[in-house]
């Protein structure tokens, strides 16, 4: 075992020999790469270990107090998917385009769809018809399913789009009239194909296998504390998100109960807590900020509430420590991870790693980290800063249609650089210090800056631009454009503003504008944002 290894330090799990650092939690068990066993096949073995009885609650609408049990689930999972394979004649392979609000029939189509072996690829449904059409064009999907808001967003496919929001879907998840003939699907089989912004500009589809989901699974039950009744989980993450999916799979794995959001609302959020007796709450950054502010708390009953797992985007310490003090009896824990990673693999476990702030913990078993100098490549050890590497079971099998960038991220001896600069400390504790990679993350959302720039030089009356992220409190970073006018331009902030927003997402909304005589660029060309981000600064004295 590693840590009988002499050259692995009992306290960071570092390897002098190797410089690498090795995780010291406790192994588990994943199936073998080359297994017959799909992600929800994986899920549901797990499920059966455990002493809750198919009847147990399995999903709640806290809106309509709709409950569905996991017998019920199972079925409305069966039946669905014969549907989808006797009727639509869907196979393996297949790729399936999922454009949705939260709903409680979300999880029921993911795990109809994986267990027929068909390619999950959930986009955000705030995204615009261009947005889409990219997204599309990587995925190639020959279905879609959507709702009646969405549903106007999508192209014609192979296959008429199927609205997860109407009677009908309701009746083919009621009953089947054919058999379900199961599928062998393996474990090296793609599942997913998840969305995430590059350095390119240009949105990307991380190809995730059901090795990915089984292995990110195994990992968060090894980690599980032990419960005498299942733990309710709510939901106010997006099913689109590698956070929202991948906690889908995990709440089955866990019998757990899933109280399930369409969209995130504070009162509504707080009246779910108590009326369902909510034990464990997954937030992004900007609504643990509003929670340790907010005296909208008070009135509500939150004494069942154990858990709160923050993740998608740094949290600064003031905002933990108001945080704990506002709920000392909370287990508030961080996480780190990407799309490219199937979620989490550095978290804190138990309430003394969460006593880390700033820290997102420790890394999880099976897995292993290098910090590397971004210029020579060499790696670094405890405290020095450098580009975090990762090498484990969830790491992507690429970008799909995207040889080149799969290439500079996914090195051959199964190294995945994530741009993000971080150090490890002499405890195994890792610190995020910034992004190589200069993307936004607003509300957990990321938002690539050229994307914007690219936008910005379209406009007619903007002869240069740079976007870069500004510090938020509620949003944790907002897109901030430097624009240099063209001459005799009177261009406003607000028009600047009002031309990106009307072509872009709402998350992806330019909103700060500083004016500039010149964009810095370095010989290459490319622009220097650290110096951006510094005459950006909140009180910065320096003059534009």
């Amino acid at each position: 075992m590693e840590q009988n290894n002499p050259h692995i330090d009992p306290r960071s799990g570092f390897n002098s020999i190797t410089k690498t650092f090795h995780s010291l939690r406790p192994p588990y068990d994943v199936p073998p790469e080359d297994a017959t066993l799909s992600a929800v096949e994986y899920a549901f073995s797990v499920k059966a270990t455990l002493p809750w009885r198919d009847d147990s609650v399995a999903l709640i609408n806290p809106v309509t107090g709709q409950r569905i049990s996991y017998s019920e689930f199972i079925r409305r999972t069966q039946s669905l998917a014969s549907y989808l394979q006797n009727e639509i004649k869907l196979c393996k392979n297949d790729t399936a385009f999922v454009l949705s609000p939260n709903s409680v029939h979300v999880p029921i189509l993911y795990f109809s769809l994986l267990s027929l072996g068909v390619v999950i690829s959930p986009a955000n449904p705030l995204s615009t018809k261009s947005e889409i059409s990219r997204q599309i064009q990587l995925c190639k999907p020959v279905i879609a399913f959507a709702t009646s808001s969405t549903v106007q967003k999508l192209p014609k496919l192979k296959h008429r789009t199927i609205l997860i929001d109407s009677p009908e879907f309701g009746s083919l998840m009621a009953s089947s009239k054919h058999e379900l003939e199961r599928v062998r699907v393996n474990q090296s089989d793609l599942a997913a194909i998840m969305y995430s912004s590059g350095t390119t500009g240009k949105v990307k589809g991380v190809m995730l296998t059901h090795r990915n989901l089984t292995a990110a699974v195994a990992s968060s039950v090894a980690s599980r504390q032990k419960r005498e009744c299942p733990g309710v989980t709510l939901y106010t993450m997006p099913y689109f998100h590698i956070f929202g999916f991948f906690f889908c799979l995990r709440s089955v794995a866990l019998s757990e109960v899933a109280v399930v959001m369409e969209r995130f609302d504070l009162k509504k959020m707080l009246r779910a807590v108590e009326e369902f007796r909510v034990t464990h709450v997954a937030l992004t950054p900007p609504v643990v900020v509003v929670l340790s502010k907010s005296f909208e708390t008070d009135g509500y009953d939150l004494s069942s509430l154990e858990g709160v797992a923050c993740g998608a985007a740094p949290l600064g310490k003031d905002a933990i420590a108001a945080f704990t003090t506002r709920f000392p009896k909370v287990v508030f824990s961080q996480g780190y991870g990407l799309t490219e990673s199937t979620g989490a693999i550095f978290r804190t476990a138990g309430p003394d790693e969460s006593l880390h702030w700033g820290s997102v913990g420790k890394i999880s078993a099976g897995f292993e980290a290098k910090i590397v100098n971004p210029e020579t490549g060499e790696a670094w050890p405890p405290c020095k800063e450098g580009e975090l590497w990762i090498r484990g079971p969830s790491i992507m099998s690429g970008y799909v249609g995207e040889p080149e960038a799969t290439s500079a991220t996914l090195l051959s001896d199964g190294w995945m650089r994530t741009g993000d600069v971080c150090y490890i400390d002499e405890d195994g504790f890792l610190y995020v210090v910034d992004r190589l990679k200069d993307l936004i993350k607003y509300k957990g959302y990321q938002v690539a800056p050229v994307e914007l720039e690219q936008l910005l030089l379209s406009h007619p009356e903007i002869a240069d631009a740079a976007v870069i992220p500004y510090p938020d409190e509620e949003a944790g970073q907002v897109p901030m454009a430097f624009v240099v006018r063209q001459p005799q331009s009177s261009l406003s902030e607000a028009e600047i503003m009002d031309f990106v927003a009307k072509q872009v997402a709402p998350y992806k909304k330019i909103r700060r504008v500083a004016f500039i005589n010149s964009i810095p660029k370095s010989p290459a060309g490319k622009i220097p944002r650290m110096e951006l981000r510094k005459i950006a600064a909140p009180g910065s004295s320096s003059r534009l």
